[in-house]
């Protein structure tokens, strides 16, 4: 049941946190100038919509997470915690600064600094999941790290 659960995990992050890590990095180029890049305005909504979207499955990515833990006994050792708390940081960036700056970027596209603000907090986000994944990898203190 662990390697079921634990593919399902590694799956939803995969595809459901991969597509917002893209299309909250593009976003603000878009946003900023779509005639500069030869798309059309939608471009940058589009973006928005696959951050939004993909935000609520991404909800089975910390679900299957803590099952997959849970069934393995790890629930109190320090990666998974230190990496509970950072994707609950990503996720809290994601939702309270980068979902609304981008709705607000939509209405109000010329906006320079704001934009120059959402892609620092777009690379913030997207460091977290880099840190999260390596934690996941590594297990520091397991048996299995090398």
């Amino acid at each position: 049941m662990a390697k079921f659960l634990l593919s399902v995990h590694v799956l939803a992050a995969i595809l459901a946190i991969g597509p917002i890590t893209v299309a909250a990095s593009l976003f603000p180029r878009y946003v900023k100038e779509p005639a500069a890049e030869g798309a059309d305005a939608g471009t940058a909504a589009f973006l928005h919509r696959i951050c939004r979207g993909y935000a609520l499955v991404g909800l089975a990515v910390p679900a299957f997470g803590f099952a997959t833990a849970a069934q393995l006994g790890v629930l109190t050792d320090a990666w998974l915690i230190a990496s509970i708390v950072l994707t609950a940081v990503a996720a809290g960036i994601l939702a309270v600064a980068i979902l609304p700056a981008q709705q607000r970027l939509l209405k109000a596209p010329g906006a320079g600094g704001a934009v120059s603000r959402l892609t620092g907090l777009t690379g913030v986000f997207n460091l977290l999941w880099v840190i999260v994944v390596v934690l996941m990898i590594v297990r520091p203190g397991s048996t299995t790290s090398a």
